[in-house]
């Protein structure tokens, strides 16, 4: 008597890679539309146009789907701002404080949902993202900001009067919270709707000229 062994197509792997990406995919949709907190595995499989079923084979519960989403949509976007600023040791605080606008503007325009999902789940008292802010995004980039913003300073090279850890939260304050509330300032100034381009400019001509750089 012969067993015939069934044999997956040669197909199978990508359509599983394929369907596993568009649940991420989803799932970040969702996190951004609904909030975290607020999205269900049913939100999700509904959005992917899968079952919920299909979502544990994958990912095992809810929790295992936001670790994923982390690790393969939001982690690679945070990384590319850490290892440009940390690749440059020797560049001027101009150029770097520049580099940090101009990466932050470009991640804004490749992923509009960004400043919104940075809102509701870090700012946001109760957010789901605050701890992975604070404990694998944010720790590198502040302490190599404001270190070199307080050597500037003792250098007798930029003003003195400003606090090195708050000149670190002003750059975020000239990029992602102005992206976050673009739709309101389209609206408000109508006649010359704002873009991400308008915040680069504006952003950088602070740093330029109004920090009294040397």
């Amino acid at each position: 008597m012969t067993s015939k062994t069934t044999r997956r197509g040669p197909g199978r792997p990508q359509a599983d890679a394929e369907r596993r990406e568009r649940a991420l995919d989803a799932a970040l949709a969702c996190y951004v539309r609904r909030g975290i907190g607020a999205t269900t595995l049913r939100d999700i499989a509904g959005e992917a146009d899968c079952t919920p079923a299909l979502l544990h084979y994958y990912f095992g519960d809810a929790a295992g789907l936001q670790a994923a989403v982390i690790e393969a949509r939001l982690m690679p976007v945070f990384a590319d701002v850490r290892d440009t600023l940390l690749g440059m040791p020797d560049a001027s605080l101009k150029t770097v404080l520049t580099a940090f606008v101009d990466h932050i503007c470009a991640l804004i325009e490749r992923h509009p949902w960004m400043p919104a999902l940075w809102i509701r789940e870090v700012v946001s008292e109760g957010g789901a993202l605050r701890d992975l802010m604070l404990t694998r995004l944010a720790p590198e980039i502040s302490a190599v900001l404001v270190q070199r913003i307080a050597a500037e300073q003792a250098a007798g090279r930029l003003n003195a009067a400003l606090d090195p850890r708050l000149l670190m939260v002003s750059l975020v304050g000239l990029t992602l919270f102005p992206a976050a509330g673009l739709p309101i300032w389209q609206q408000l100034f109508a006649d010359a709707p704002l873009r991400v381009d308008h915040i680069r400019t504006h952003a950088r001509a602070l740093i330029e000229r109004g920090l009294e750089l040397a």
